[in-house]
């Protein structure tokens, strides 16, 4: 904890130790470290005030153990916590004001949780039991004759508990009727009409209810969804205090969900707009998750809103800038947020103020701490295109009138790598042109033709439009001959580029040339070798009676053509291409067993059974089975016989009876299907078997099959350089000790051999988070392993607009997907993965790409390019 503050299980287990240990003193301390940074969970808070409740003898005691109920009602919503408060105030009714003490807390519980359908029964009823005490003391003594003081208290009390039942009838909670019941019995009046109109309303309501609260209850955690449904009932409904209450048990469950916090907090801002309400929401979100910039901006905006001192929001900006954000735009967006709250201070009417030095010391500080904290801390910059030094440079050259400065902001722009952009430059002309002269648009737009690389042609464009409107003779040749010598560079540098291009092309080609031809020669000095003249007729007349069998299809070795190189003509392919493209998701393996034997086995044991596409919904394709495997077919059928009836496995094999390493496995029934997919990944002789739903590729070309997700995932980590003898149980050992691990994945190859790459899963992205502090950069048996947040690449991204090309008033932005470099960024994912130009079988997100139960969207085969077309796209360019 002297090291990580902020870690969670950390100081869970220090409070479970010294509670075991007895050491009073120091557990107080530790309990109340962790609630300064945390929310605590009605356990925690349980356990907390039940040991001070032991120590509170004194009256000044009491008063602590009442100030700690206090703070333990504001974190969340808990019955439990309310009910207990309320029975400890029970105890203090012998102090002065002690019984409407009492009563406020109830009443005060009876706001939070009293619309709670499953436990706000037992608060109304504990108010009830202490209302029915009180009337018991205010008993006169048998025999005895009340006075009219004590029949008015007796009245009074009287109808404290009839109000109550009333109120309790009148809100929709389980065992409603009981208490309806109850209420016949103990009244000596009938049961006024309005109250049984609103009971029968409740048991309306109820009804409605009911459904959502079985789900609930018959759910297991996190029941987010289960928690949303309801949360959509209630808004339809429109009831603020119900919203609210589903709201807060939804989080008391899930306090570690930011995007539960944002609706909630979104609804409070909305709707309710309650200062005291939302201020305390925002408050436990950002305390919850402090690595969520989201609701640290929602805060800010919050406290705005509501007219909060100035000095509490820059406390709670430095906060923020502590939480530990896992990637550097957090902290653009932190700042952004802050300086525009600066900036509405500001009274620009005024030459200078208080206000306005203290946002432009801000933008200051920003760039600084840009510059110095997070590019240190994740070796890359948050803001590569400058946009709050741009947003400075607009304040000053539009609200301060101040183009000096404006002008030493962009100069200060352009010398951080923004001036190869045509769009940069024209940003400044822009406002050089709003609030500049033209001698100064002039000269940036000199510079913008000398620097430009991407788009020079445009900005050449833009400054001989200035000149045709504004400029002198003189300054319009000046022009023309300064953007016609640059295009011509720029002309003569892309028709080299051009040529190269061409020249590799055109080796890469005669390679290829080179390379097939040596295949052929090589494939004809084989088959003359094998053909002997006495054989040949032999070999003629074998042929004619041999089937060939691929992919579950079988066919007459008539029926077949005669082979050919593959790009020649329609039809089946040649046995050699077959070789490479058969398997039901992609390409199947050669042999990496003992070599075939070379006899000729014979091929008319092969049954020959025609594949019925009619059967695909009760069939699975089994594939990365190993070649040398021995009776495959009674291997499998004992392996899925768990599984459901097995009609019949079709296991493939190549005209010379050898195991090809995949079949077809038919059930009885679609679930038998269905069940045997979870058997993937099964490791068979040392091999991950794959298995696939049966699709024909041909019929179904968009068909994809892949387990596990490829996009961003807080609560899984990706960890890399891990050695290739650690085991699963190894790998989990080290992981536990930052958090509950709910699974483990090992990413192996096709033979089933460690790649030093796994998936670690965790319960929360808390957890993870921490994860990713501790262990990266860990040793593990002398291998420095890397650790980061689960975000594998896109497998193929979407064109990028080039800057300046889209909006001329949009500055570029390096685009960053939630990943990057640093310790605590989420771009991990090793480059050799990220490669795509190799189109064999490559390990992503713990699959392998080209195999049946790990097939995912991989990027189209790229369009084979002539010289010329080499060279028209350069130029294009």
């Amino acid at each position: 904890l002297s090291i990580n503050a902020f870690d969670y299980n950390c100081h869970l287990d220090l409070i479970k130790l010294l509670r075991q240990e007895g050491e009073l003193v120091k557990l107080r301390r530790a309990r109340q470290k962790m609630s300064e940074l945390f929310p605590l969970t009605e356990e925690i808070w349980l356990d907390w005030l039940k040991d001070e409740i032991k120590m509170a003898s004194e009256i000044s005691e009491r008063e602590k153990v009442y100030e700690l109920f206090e703070r333990a009602v504001k974190d969340y919503i808990c019955p439990e916590i309310w009910l207990e408060y309320a029975q400890y105030s029970i105890g203090g009714i012998g102090q002065e004001g002690g019984i409407e003490r009492v009563r406020s807390i109830f009443e005060r519980a009876l706001t939070a949780v009293g619309l709670h359908v499953t436990k706000g029964t037992a608060l109304w009823e504990a108010y009830r039991e202490f209302e029915n005490a009180i009337l018991e003391t205010a008993q006169p003594a048998p025999g005895s004759i009340p006075s009219p003081e004590q029949q008015q208290v007796l009245c009074s009390q009287l109808e404290k508990i009839h109000t109550l039942f009333r109120r309790q009838l009148g809100i929709p909670l389980l065992d409603m009727e009981a208490s309806y019941a109850e209420y016949e019995e103990w009244s000596e009046e009938p049961i006024p009409e309005t109250t049984i109109k609103n009971y029968k309303k409740a048991l309306q309501q109820l009804e409605k209810c009911k459904p959502y609260e079985e789900a609930l209850l018959g759910a297991e955690t996190p029941k987010l969804a289960e928690y949303q449904a309801y949360i959509d009932f209630e808004m339809k409904a429109g009831d603020p205090a119900r919203i609210q209450l589903i709201y807060e048990r939804a989080l008391a469950e899930n306090c570690l969900v930011p995007d539960l916090w944002a609706r909630y907090n979104q609804y409070l801002d909305r709707q309710l707009k309650v200062k005291e309400l939302v201020l305390s929401a925002h408050d436990r979100a950002v305390r919850n998750c402090p690595w969520t910039v989201g609701l640290w901006i929602r805060y800010l905006l919050a406290m705005e809103r509501h007219r909060v001192e100035h000095s509490i929001i820059s406390e709670m900006f430095e906060k923020a800038l502590n939480a530990g954000f896992i990637q550097a735009t957090d902290y653009v967006e932190i700042w952004q947020a802050y300086l525009d709250y600066l900036r509405r201070r500001v009274d620009f009417t005024q030459d200078s103020s208080k206000e306005l030095e203290e946002l432009r010391s801000a933008f200051a500080r920003a760039v600084e701490y840009l510059k110095q904290e997070v590019e240190e801390r994740f070796s890359e910059s948050g803001d590569p295109s400058c946009t709050i030094m741009q947003n400075w440079a607009r304040v000053e050259a539009r609200l301060c009138n101040n183009m000096q400065k404006a002008r030493e902001l962009w100069d200060n722009i352009m010398t951080k790598g923004n001036a190869k952009y045509a769009n940069m430059w024209l940003e400044y002309y822009n406002l050089e042109r709003a609030h500049g002269d033209t001698q100064h648009c002039r000269k940036a737009l000199h510079r913008a033709v000398q620097c430009t690389s991407d788009y020079p042609e445009h900005v050449c464009e833009v400054l001989l439009t200035l000149e045709r409107i504004e400029g002198t003779l003189e300054d319009w040749d000046a022009a023309v001959q300064k953007t016609e010598n640059r295009l011509a560079r720029v002309n003569e540098q892309r028709a080299k580029a051009a040529e190269k291009e061409a020249a590799l092309a055109k080796q890469e080609e005669e390679r290829a040339e080179q390379r097939k031809q040596a295949r052929a020669e090589k494939k004809a000095s084989k088959k003359a070798k094998k053909t002997k003249i006495g054989d040949k007729r032999k070999a003629d007349e074998d042929d004619e009676g041999e089937w060939g069998q691929e992919e579950g299809f079988q066919f007459h070795r008539s029926e077949l053509p005669s082979k050919r190189h593959r790009g020649e003509g329609d039809g089946v392919l040649p046995e050699e291409d077959m070789e490479v493209e058969t398997g039901l998701f992609g390409r199947s393996e050669k042999p990496d067993g003992p070599a075939a034997p070379k006899e000729k086995a014979s091929t008319s044991r092969i049954p020959k059974v025609f594949h019925d596409s009619s059967k695909d919904k009760v069939t699975v394709f089994v594939s990365n089975l190993s070649y040398t495997m021995a009776e495959p077919e009674a291997k499998l059928r004992e392996l899925f016989g768990s599984c459901g009836e097995v009609v019949e496995i079709r296991a493939v094999f190549n005209n010379k009876g050898t195991f090809r390493g995949y079949c077809y496995v038919q059930f009885r029934e679609e679930e038998a299907a269905r069940q045997a997919l979870a058997l993937d990944r099964t490791a068979v002789e040392g091999r991950p078997m794959f298995v696939s739903p049966c699709v024909d590729k041909n019929k179904n070309p968009d068909f994809k099959v892949f387990r596990y997700s490829t996009t961003l995932e807080k609560h899984k980590l990706f960890i890399s350089g891990l050695p290739f003898s650690c085991t699963k149980e190894e790998l989990e050992e080290v992981c536990k000790a930052h958090g509950n691990v709910k699974d483990i994945r090992l990413v192996t190859n096709r033979a089933g051999k460690p790649k030093g790459l796994a998936y670690v899963e965790y319960e929360n992205e808390a957890q993870a988070s921490q994860a990713v502090l501790k262990m990266d950069g860990l040793t593990v048996k002398d291998h420095v392993i890397k650790v980061m947040i689960s975000n594998p690449p896109l497998r193929k991204l979407p064109d990028r607009p080039e800057p300046g090309r889209a909006s001329l008033a949009l500055a570029p932005r390096q685009i960053y997907g939630a990943r990057g470099k640093g310790r605590t960024q989420l771009s991990m994912m090793p480059r050799a993965l990220q490669r795509q130009s190799n189109p064999v079988a490559k390990a992503e997100n713990g699959m392998v790409q080209n195999s049946p139960a790990a097939s995912s969207d991989p990027p189209a085969e790229p369009k084979k390019m002539s010289n010329a077309d080499f060279a028209k796209m350069l130029l294009k360019k």
